[in-house]
């Protein structure tokens, strides 16, 4: 009876450990990369003027999406006398000279904590900046610059531990849209798309940087961020490259299984989703795949390949999958729902996105909390949603920052938020933003 009464208040500690790192935004796509958020006591609808700001702080321009760890919020920017925005075009790369900067705030009040900076000249298209969400990991950050610039910074000083450049120290090139695939840490190993000679990924430490393993024989390493699974049996590490999709043991980089998927315009951009059994990928020009692992070795089968009358075919978005369903934002902006099994649409809509069927690339960012949606927007909106197959129901929706990049001729807003302390976490070329959604 002694030892249970012991016991008891240690299991409480354990679990109170547990939900308040489930409180952090960390990395992409939050603590699990997997999209959710799981934290209660959240508004059911917006107030009359949208949720209460809690601050908002002046940063540069970048598409990099905020981190938030142990009460500290990360976030990656350009600063430089060149007008960016007027500069972004799809087809054509721009010079810009700046200093690529990372940013510590304080996730109460805004405030600056600690900056890092490094001089950088852009060679690509839409030079405004970073494009990739720090990774935040026992006490360490570790931010990539459009550029290829790799820093790993102690999180509570600022100060370099240790850093990395893709071009000089991997003979990687600059891709035409920027480095884009958010590091990834699994254990001691901090995983990374880099291309060039020192193939399409590379582990790292992440204590020292020493290169442990790489693998991929491909130059060009795309946009992707690579994906951990666990199927037939072993730890997976799913990569889409711009023409295959590949699984390679994290440990050690020994390839498993790869099955073509050529991008269009080298644009593998989203993370591979997994749900059940069943792994999903795709990109603009109808190319998507639905493959099915093997329960008993790490292999894979093709179930269903998308045509432009099935899929969803995402562009800045990786989408949800959940109930046989797939989520995504669809090229040139509608969200779909699709059936897992077959690839048939279920309904779409651009409600939630740009309202217009004409745009391109619309983009809204999906996130789940309890039984229904998050979405960001790339108007700065933020929209409470349910969604089901049978259709999209909006709850509430409100304005959180004005669109200031250039896409297509029209204002965005292309930058994932991050939600923690009850709070979100959104940024433009401006401002970054908190805002409490607590009951």
């Amino acid at each position: 009876m002694h030892t249970t009464r012991l016991l008891f208040p240690t299991l409480l500690l354990l679990s109170a450990a547990l939900y308040a790192k489930a409180d952090d935004w960390p990395q992409w796509l939050g603590p699990q990369r997997n999209s959710v958020w799981r934290e209660t006591g959240i508004i059911d609808t917006f107030p009359k003027g949208g949720p209460k700001v809690e601050w908002r702080a002046k940063i540069g321009s970048g598409y990099a999406g905020p981190a938030v760890g142990d009460g500290r919020v990360f976030v990656a920017d350009l600063v430089t006398k060149a007008d960016v925005i007027k500069l972004g075009d799809p087809n054509k790369r721009a010079k810009v000279a700046g200093k690529e900067r990372v940013l510590c705030l304080d996730a109460k009040t805004g405030s600056e904590l600690w900056k890092h900076e490094h001089d950088v000249t852009y060679d690509i298209s839409y030079p405004s900046g970073p494009r990739c969400t720090p990774t935040v990991v026992g006490g360490k950050v570790y931010s990539l610059g459009a550029e290829g610039n790799l820093v790993c910074l102690d999180a509570k000083k600022g100060t370099v531990l240790w850093s990395k450049d893709f071009k000089k120290d991997c003979g990687a090139k600059t891709p035409n849209w920027g480095f884009a695939g958010h590091p990834l840490v699994d254990g001691k190993k901090l995983i990374c798309m880099v291309g060039g000679k020192d193939g399409a990924v590379v582990a790292f430490d992440k204590d020292s940087g020493k290169e442990l393993w790489k693998s991929l024989d491909s130059e060009d390493a795309g946009y992707s961020t690579p994906a951990l699974i666990t199927a037939g049996g072993k730890k997976q590490l799913v990569i889409w490259l711009p023409k295959t999709l590949d699984g390679i043991d994290p440990e050690t980089g020994k390839p498993y299984w790869s099955a073509p998927l050529v991008a269009q315009y080298g644009m593998s951009i989203m993370t591979p989703r997994k749900l059940g059994d069943y792994l999903f990928v795709g990109g603009i020009g109808w190319q998507a795949v639905l493959l099915k692992l093997d329960q008993d070795k790490p292999a894979v089968t093709e179930v269903w390949r998308g045509k432009r009358e099935t899929a969803v075919y995402p562009v800045n978005s990786t989408p949800f999958l959940e109930d046989n369903t797939i989520y995504g934002v669809n090229q040139p902006g509608e969200l779909r729902a699709v059936d897992l099994a077959t690839g048939r649409r279920l309904w779409e809509t651009t409600r939630p996105t740009t309202g217009d069927t004409s745009a391109n690339s619309g983009t809204a960012f999906l996130v789940k909390n309890g039984d229904r949606f998050f979405l960001f927007n790339e108007k700065g909106e933020l929209i409470i949603a349910r969604l089901s197959r049978k259709g999209y129901e909006e709850i509430s929706r409100a304005k959180l920052l004005e669109p200031t990049s250039n896409a297509f001729g029209r204002p965005v807003v292309w930058s994932h938020p991050a939600f923690a302390n009850r709070c979100v976490y959104a940024r433009n070329d401006r401002e970054i933003v908190c805002a409490s959604l607590a009951k």
